[in-house]
């Protein structure tokens, strides 16, 4: 037994295979007090208390409970062997758990520091194959993407000086010093910035009463009292709106990032056959580069597991060899490249007025990918980028630049093919063969978090339904969308045939470039100010210089969407207003349901209707909303006079964190009705979809079977009886019941929700239904239909 503090015990029992704690406290009612349960072992198996209380995983083995109310009892069990669930595992004498219970709100643990180093390092091996692979390729189109014309000494250190310290500010100082701080549960990106907003302060796109109807999209943490900021953006709906349409347009971006890399990387990888032999034709180069992307993406319903282990390798060569190149080049043709690092080189270059500023278009295409180091934060951790970033990325990048300017400056006529030009003839063909794999990564990488995202708006409504199959059975996150596949595919050989100019396709890039960083800029402020409460100065200081430095990238690149800027813009803006159409309708949809919902006592006079038939059978009737019951089940009991003797209201439920622990995933409970029970399915965004047909009715039978015997005081004769009336009901048959609703609109509704309904209808009739994903048998399915007012 250890004693914590005045008010809480921890007591441990050791048994053979597991460690079970409980820790009991004493707490007055209505007493709220923080605790966090840290768990050494990343094993926690089982979590009850003795009243229902939210909790919170900070992280896989540090659990936030913000309030406890009148706790008692907390019991917890994990694995003596870390890392396994087999029960029968062996014994390893250092299985620990530690608590802590807090007053503040935040735990420093001394026992994590001695983390792997080795596992630090390994990760940040990896790292160069999934999430640095946009970045460091960019060295292949920069240069070619610029317009220039008669390019003088100056000019070409003018650039190379704003480059530098592009990669200095933004890549060091915004996303691997400042960004890799603002992750949501380990995830990152700019849907992570938008979800830890959401899950602070009340932005939901309906009205505040409804919102907070709703709470399981969400998690508001009330521990602090909201900045004005934040009070502006719960009681402004217009800012809420676009707040969302940011966040949303932030994600398109991402997409038509993969469909952009694809086709830029290949195609500038694959024109080095065309610097070698000049007699092969420009659309035999644009060619095989279609061929290549489309063999890239037939394959990928095989997955990428077989071969991911060649990325990392491809990458690191690619990272070393490009700098040696550079080095070579600096020493050989103007060692004092590093001049140039001097800002006011960069006065000197913008002296050239309108052309200086167009310039600049190209320049900002020398941090592709850096968003990447946010975004794939969820498959590594903060310190495994920034060492890759900082030691061999930004290193790789200054030197391979300097190497690129310095032949430029003597041969300022080739910067039309800036990369291979200053390939020396002895390392040639290894250096392409190297690029040209290279590329294929790191079209590979972009594609893979294009289907990512995807599935990650799918699950949180964000988007329509498509179908997502997971093509590793080991790595969760490895998914593939077949329609959103085809798609990507076809769009980026029409980039390539139609575009194939490398400058069309690099204004084009430049666009997807600079306004995701400009909307991370913007809401990493919020999150500065809302979340962080971080000093008005120093948020005044950052949004005026990446604000500032991106507003003129955006400016510049703003001027050649006639010239192909147009492509992603168009793209991405599409895709924001069917995200933001699909939410809208399943927002609205929800706000009816919760305004007309079935209560219990509602039910209770229902069932008690004499000319109502409990029929066999088990039943899972899908519903939206948790507090109540969906409007649809008195529309079916009303017109079908029947229901099962077993019906189960089962509510999918997706959350705004990565992953939802397996044994916190069924949640289930009688409502105080004979056969009726309640049961709430919850996954978070980065979880896969594992429940399928009979494995569901199996686990959630399992559940209820607990449930019943946890709450029948013991009495066996009750217990038995209705463990047996559900595996009746179970052998009886099993049908899944869902809705099938449309909106019907009226003459009193505004041009807003018109518009944005009747779009949201014509998505919600050509997307999948949301059985089908769970896996239900076609004989089990059942769709009742209904109109909703809007």
């Amino acid at each position: 037994m250890q004693k914590t503090d005045s008010n809480f015990i921890i007591t441990k029992k050791n048994t053979k295979e597991r460690v079970v704690c409980t820790l009991s406290g004493n707490l007055r009612p209505n007493q709220l007090r923080p605790c966090f349960l840290f768990v050494p072992s990343k094993r926690v198996l089982r979590v009850t208390t003795s009243y229902l209380f939210f909790y919170y995983k900070l992280s896989r083995n540090l659990i936030h409970f913000p309030s406890l109310y009148s706790l008692q009892t907390l019991e917890w069990a994990m694995d003596r062997q870390t890392g396994r669930h087999d029960s029968s595992a062996a014994v390893q004498p250092d299985a620990a758990v530690l608590v802590a219970v807090h007053d503040g709100d935040t735990i420093i643990n001394n026992d994590t520091k001695d983390t792997s180093r080795w596992g630090t390092l390994v990760l940040a091996y990896k790292t160069l194959g999934v999430v640095f692979g946009g970045l460091v390729t960019s060295p292949l189109y920069v240069y070619p993407s610029m317009p220039l014309k008669s390019p003088t000494e100056d000019d070409y250190l003018g650039i190379y000086s704003i480059m530098f310290w592009t990669l200095s500010l933004i890549g060091v100082v915004k996303y691997a010093t400042i960004a890799l701080k603002a992750d949501d549960q380990g995830e990152g990106g700019t849907f992570a910035l938008y979800s830890l907003l959401c899950r602070n302060i009340n932005i939901g796109i309906l009205s505040s009463k409804n919102a907070s109807l709703n709470t399981s999209h969400s998690y508001v943490n009330q521990s602090k009292k909201p900045s004005r900021l934040g009070k502006f953006c719960e009681r402004s709906l217009i800012a809420r709106r676009v707040l969302l349409f940011i966040a949303m347009l932030g994600m398109c971006m991402l997409i038509g990032d993969g469909i952009l890399t694809p086709a830029i990387s290949v195609l500038s990888a694959m024109d080095g056959l065309r610097a070698r032999f000049p007699s092969v034709s420009k659309s035999l180069v644009e060619t095989l580069s279609a061929i290549v992307l489309i063999v890239l993406f037939l394959l990928q319903k095989f997955g990428t597991s077989r071969v991911s282990f060649l990325f990392s390798p491809i990458m690191g060569a690619w990272t070393l060899t490009t700098p040696l190149v550079g080095i070579y080049s600096i020493i050989k043709h103007y060692p004092s490249i590093f001049k140039a690092i001097s800002p006011h080189y960069i006065v000197l270059f913008l002296r050239n007025g309108k052309q200086g500023w167009i310039y600049l278009g190209g320049t900002v295409l020398c941090i592709t990918g850096s968003e990447a180091m946010f975004a794939d934060l969820g498959h590594f951790n903060r310190s495994s980028i920034r060492i890759a970033f900082f030691f061999t990325i930004y290193p790789s990048l200054v030197l391979t630049y300097a190497g690129q300017t310095a032949y430029l400056i003597r041969n300022p006529d080739d910067h039309f093919d800036g990369f291979y030009k200053f390939i020396p003839s002895a390392v040639y063909w290894p250096i392409f063969v190297i690029a040209t794999l290279a590329a294929i990564v790191a079209s590979q990488s972009l594609i893979s978090a294009t289907f990512s995202v995807i599935k990650q708006s799918v699950v949180l409504d964000y988007f329509p339904r498509v179908k997502v199959v997971h093509t590793s059975s080991s790595k969760e996150g490895e998914v593939y969308s077949p329609e959103v596949n085809y798609i990507l595919m076809i769009l980026c050989v029409a980039v390539i045939l139609i575009f194939g100019d490398g400058q069309d396709i690099g204004n084009a890039f430049g666009v997807v470039v600079s306004m995701v960083m400009l909307i991370t800029t913007i809401l990493l402020t919020l999150v500065m100010i809302i979340i962080w409460r971080t000093p008005l100065a120093l948020v005044a200081l950052y949004f005026i210089v990446f604000f500032v430095i991106e507003s003129v990238y955006v400016s510049a690149i703003f001027t050649k969407i006639p010239e192909g800027g147009w492509i992603p813009f168009a793209i991405s803006l599409i895709l924001a207003f069917i995200m933001f159409g699909w939410f809208y309708g399943r927002q609205r949809k929800l706000q009816y349901e919760l305004t007309h919902k079935i209560d219990s006592a509602r039910l209770r006079t229902l069932l008690m209707d004499p000319g109502l038939q409990r029929v066999p059978g088990l039943c899972f009737f899908y519903t939206n909303i948790q507090d109540g019951l969906t409007p649809i089940l008195g529309h079916y009991i009303k017109n079908m006079r029947s229901l099962h003797k077993v019906t189960v209201f089962t509510t999918l439920r997706y959350l705004l964190v990565p992953k939802v622990a397996p044994g916190e995933r069924i949640v289930v409970s009688k409502l105080g009705l004979s056969g009726v029970y309640r049961c709430v399915i919850r996954y978070g965004y980065a979880d896969k979809l594992s429940l399928e047909g009979d494995d569901l009715v199996n686990q959630v039978i399992e559940s209820l079977r607990a449930h019943v015997l946890h709450c029948s005081n013991h009495n066996s004769t009750e217990e038995s009886d209705e463990i047996s009336e559900l595996e009746e009901a179970k052998l009886a048959g099993v049908v899944h019941i869902r809705g099938k609703t449309r909106f019907y609109i009226g003459k009193h509704c505004g041009w807003f929700d018109r518009t944005m309904l009747a779009f949201y209808e014509v998505l919600h009739s050509n997307c999948r239904s949301a059985l089908p994903a769970m896996g239900v048998p076609l004989p089990q399915r059942i769709e009742v239909g209904m109109l909703y007012e809007a």
